[in-house]
């Protein structure tokens, strides 16, 4: 029986447009606002980052307060948490990585900053701690000892699932950016490193579209690989245009094709059964959006997931197992072809 999904995006996808080569060109949207807006989009799960609650810097007192006004406000607007992840990318203390700094008091900050955002987790009501390791690797590969690098990510997540046991820890790669080589570059090799934990079956992967591309590899794959392990518990649909720096298009923009390989996977595959069934978007608008059609790259990746999820429900499976069975796969080609273009 066919199921129903949910969607979720992170605030930082309704955005000013400033990237590193210019300024701002839409006004800033509070955050409070923006939680208004999710529902009417057709979202009804926020990705968080820790900060996006309260400043990190911020006294645990201060922080039960901030934290608890914002779930009263997800609840009087009927949305739920998806995930918390501790943002940490952008703090001084981090420049050289969080967990594999050659520094052991940076080291200590990040453990201590990643339990903080499981506390938060805890207060807004998810289980789920996603780690984007953005800045575990190196610029140069003797800057680091690499072997001990992996290891100390370990023992990491091994402080997080011993802080707190109902916790599930979703570890989010990527190849490159901001780094120059990332350490576990690929879904692939975080899924091994799970099964090196201290509980291999709270720590699974969340995958994202288009990091797998910039990885050179085909989102769908990635996703099945871990949908085989039964340890696919977050998606971020997206597009990008090559190997280039992580663009964040809107979903299905750049490929079709493989925008449809990925919602087949998951749909056919039993994400819903290994998730909440959680689709999760990381996009952005285009530098030239007007603050009008701020939402419209979001609404718009919703808009062709279900579009495609449509085709992806009506396609004959008695028809594709045929073509499997002579290995006709010309035949096979043209059809989900054709079935993409409504013939």
């Amino acid at each position: 029986m066919a199921k129903n999904y949910h969607f979720s995006f992170g605030p930082w996808n309704i955005s000013t447009g400033a990237d590193p080569f210019g300024p701002p060109v839409r006004r800033d949207v509070a955050l409070m606002q923006k939680f208004k807006m999710y529902r009417g989009l057709g979202f009804d799960y926020v990705q968080f980052h820790d900060d996006d609650t309260v400043p990190a810097e911020t006294d645990w007192q201060g922080t039960q307060r901030g934290v608890k006004k914002i779930k009263k406000l997800l609840e009087d607007q009927g949305l739920k948490a998806e995930f918390v992840a501790p943002r940490l990318w952008e703090n001084p203390k981090t420049i050289d990585g969080a967990y594999t700094s050659n520094n052991a008091s940076e080291r200590a900050y990040a453990i201590e900053r990643s339990k903080r955002a499981i506390d938060i987790a805890n207060l807004l009501g998810t289980p789920n701690i996603v780690l984007w390791l953005a800045r575990e690797g190196t610029y140069i590969r003797e800057a680091k000892d690499p072997v001990t690098g992996i290891g100390r990510i370990v023992d990491a997540i091994n402080v997080m699932l011993e802080h707190d046991s109902g916790i599930k820890i979703l570890g989010e790669m990527k190849p490159n950016e901001p780094m120059d080589q990332a350490y576990l570059p690929t879904p692939g090799h975080f899924t091994g490193l799970a099964y090196r934990t201290a509980d291999p079956d709270r720590v699974g992967v969340l995958i994202e579209s288009a990091h797998s591309i910039l990885a050179g590899l085909d989102p769908s794959d990635d996703m099945a690989y871990v949908l085989w392990h039964k340890k696919l518990w977050g998606v971020h649909l997206n597009d990008q245009n090559g190997l280039k720096y992580d663009q964040d298009k809107a979903f299905g923009s750049v490929n079709l094709r493989r925008a449809f390989n990925q919602v087949y996977v998951l749909d056919k595959c039993g994400y819903q059964d290994q998730s909440d069934g959680v689709i999760g978007l990381d996009v952005k608008a285009m530098r030239t959006t007007k603050q009008k059609d701020q939402t419209s790259h979001l609404t718009n990746s919703l808009q062709v997931f279900k579009d495609i999820l449509k085709v992806v429900r009506s396609v004959d499976e008695k028809k594709v197992e045929a073509f499997r069975k002579t290995r006709d796969y010309e035949g096979l080609d043209l059809y989900i072809m054709r079935h993409l273009l409504g013939k």
